[in-house]
């Protein structure tokens, strides 16, 4: 499956989670249901995935955490804020970067129509 069709499904399930729970809830309630939604439309998904900064050939373990990826292809950054800035925008392009992926979501649920916080940030690898 490609990234494009991927995030049609992640998308997909990340509105179920915001039609069932609404906005103004934790961002670690949102990535465990978001997480639940995806393994059972029978994705592999991995959560809280370390992202190591490499410098020249030193592995630096920062303590940066992809919130998760799916089919080792598409990741995704979820906030719960009132607005998304260019910040975050920059957090998940920096992660694209660092593990060498092409396309990632960043998913706001803090809106009252979930569509209206969804970035695609492509990686032009």
């Amino acid at each position: 499956m490609k990234e494009n069709e991927l995030s049609n499904i992640i998308i997909g399930c990340a509105i179920k989670v915001h039609k069932n729970l609404g906005a103004g809830l934790l961002e670690s309630a949102y990535q465990e249901c978001l997480f639940f939604e995806l393994t059972r439309a029978g994705l592999k998904v991995k959560k809280e995935l370390s992202c190591p900064v490499v410098y020249k050939e030193i592995k630096l373990e920062y303590g940066y955490r992809i919130d998760l990826l799916v089919e080792n292809l598409v990741v995704i950054e979820l906030k719960a804020v009132e607005k998304l800035n260019s910040n975050h925008k920059a957090q998940l392009l920096t992660y694209l970067k660092l593990g060498k992926y092409k396309l990632g979501l960043l998913i706001n649920f803090n809106e009252s129509i979930l569509k209206n916080g969804i970035k695609r940030i492509v990686n032009n690898l």
